[in-house]
């Protein structure tokens, strides 16, 4: 089950929703929905990695050209259209009457993903200048969604149900405004300073940590409430709704993410290529991807109601090129660490799409069901 209690959800997206939905055929599976909303934000991040790669584009550096202003439009659309067919996948699953945990994973699995694309496109608007902050920050930015978003997973693993962080809505619909204003006014508009010299960079910055601190976290505490040990916990008892799960089965999710932020921090700090500046995009697909496999695992535990698994084995690639990259120095020169980074963002792209492809062949042979068709409309 989810839980969606936000005010700009209830009120005004969905209405607009339950509108839209109406205008799809029935014979369109919702799995198809979630996977081209999915395949806009990758658009999004393609473009951007040709337009502005090192994120300088928005800088006013001489050298680099900025992006022009079609594709901030383009992104604008992209990004609604990704979120309304986000928005209308369960619905019309519920009209095909073809809802399950193939569609929950595809539709979660594929945020997870989502999850890095869209903020590492949003990082395009303010570049790496003097209106913006630092690759390392904005790392941390990443790291910050991460989180929450595994958060809300872990809390459903234990209770049974996924409350929907309000910071969602607002997210999605704020980047499609700035999307907007920016292929309007272009990137210039956001080069200004507030009193006590933050700029616009800073803000979208502290916009991230204040959205978690406020919608996020006192869901979460509730949820940990009901995940906590099942003879102290009284809520889980009144109101039935914990698994009832050890303290230390319950915590046992949180170790995979912990270990991998763990590793990730370590290496941006100390990397002597200082890969996080000198590539923050490849930077954060590696992360992005290897986080979203942690996720999808959980994702699958949680649906199956089986254990969740307590190390994830890309973090051993993973950890031996973190730790390989130390020695770089005496052994090859530092250069090598930026290309044993690219051969790691290609393994763990391909692994992880193995993963997720496979996930989803053997429960469409399981439930008897295709994945892009609604069988009965055919």
């Amino acid at each position: 089950d989810a839980l969606d209690t936000s005010p700009l959800s209830i009120y005004v997206m969905h209405p607009f929703w339950n509108r839209v939905v109406e205008w799809c055929p029935k014979w369109i599976a919702p799995n198809l929905l979630t996977f081209v909303g999915f395949l806009f934000t990758v658009l999004n991040f393609l473009m951007f990695t040709y337009y502005d790669y090192d994120f300088y584009a928005s800088s006013d550096v001489p050298e680099v050209a900025p992006v022009p202003r079609w594709v901030w439009g383009v992104a604008a659309i992209s990004i609604f259209l990704a979120y309304t067919l986000d928005g209308i996948d369960g619905k019309q699953a519920r009209r095909t009457q073809t809802s399950g945990p193939l569609g929950e994973l595809f539709d979660h699995g594929l945020d997870s993903w989502t999850a890095f694309l869209i903020p590492t496109c949003m990082y395009s608007v303010f570049g790496r200048g003097s209106h913006s902050i630092a690759p390392i920050r904005m790392y941390f930015c990443l790291w910050n969604i991460f989180i929450n978003f595994y958060l809300s997973h872990w809390e459903k693993y234990n209770t049974g149900v996924l409350f929907l962080p309000w910071g969602y809505d607002a997210s999605m619909v704020a980047s499609i405004l700035i999307f907007l204003v920016t292929s309007i006014f272009g990137h210039e508009a956001w080069a200004f300073k507030l009193p006590g010299g933050m700029s616009a960079g800073h803000m979208f910055e502290l916009t991230f940590y204040i959205c978690a601190i406020i919608s996020n976290l006192p869901i979460i505490e509730y949820g940990a409430a009901l995940a906590a040990n099942s003879q102290t916990s009284f809520l889980s008892y009144r109101d039935g709704t914990g698994k009832m799960r050890t303290f230390s089965e319950a915590m046992r999710p949180l170790v995979p993410v912990i270990v991998f932020l763990v590793i990730c921090s370590i290496w941006v700090f100390y990397s002597p290529y200082d890969v996080v500046n000198k590539d923050p995009r490849c930077v954060y697909l590696v992360t992005g991807t290897i986080f979203s496999n942690i996720c999808c695992r959980l994702i699958v535990s949680q649906m199956s109601s089986t254990r969740c698994e307590i190390f994830n084995w890309m973090i051993i690639p993973f950890g031996s090129f973190v730790a390989l990259s130390f020695v770089l120095p005496s052994t090859g020169g530092p250069s090598l660490e930026l290309v044993m980074l690219y051969a790691m963002a290609v393994f763990v792209t391909v692994a992880h799409i193995y993963y997720g492809s496979s996930v989803v062949r053997q429960m469409c042979r399981h439930f008897r069901i295709n994945c892009f068709r609604v069988m009965k409309y055919e």
